[in-house]
């Protein structure tokens, strides 16, 4: 028999959590550029996205904390990309619901 999950259950609070930092019209559009175009620097993002490159870095600076991207160095630039496949599967997910 499969014990009921609480709700204060880690994996309540986890989906809550990727939830609330997804919830965001910009950091919603940074990760759908991310699956349509793969490692992405922050220099191509704020040009794509017409805004200034600080607040780019802002929201994907949660995204990394939430541990849904990582960035990997290339010389100077940081390209950004989905943390794992189970977070792309995620965004996959939920952006094929809204679009």
């Amino acid at each position: 028999m499969q014990k009921e999950k609480t709700i204060d259950s880690q994996e309540y609070v986890d989906g809550a959590e990727f939830l609330k930092v997804t919830a965001h019209q910009v950091r919603l559009g940074l990760l759908n550029f991310l699956l349509e175009n793969g490692p992405t620097n922050v220099t191509t993002l704020y040009q794509e996205f017409e805004m200034p490159q600080s607040t780019i870095s802002q929201h994907l600076a949660k995204l990394k904390q939430a541990r849904i991207i990582r960035g990997n160095r290339k010389g100077l630039e940081i390209y950004y990309h989905f943390f794992d496949e189970t977070m792309q599967s995620r965004m996959k997910t939920i952006l094929k619901t809204i679009a």
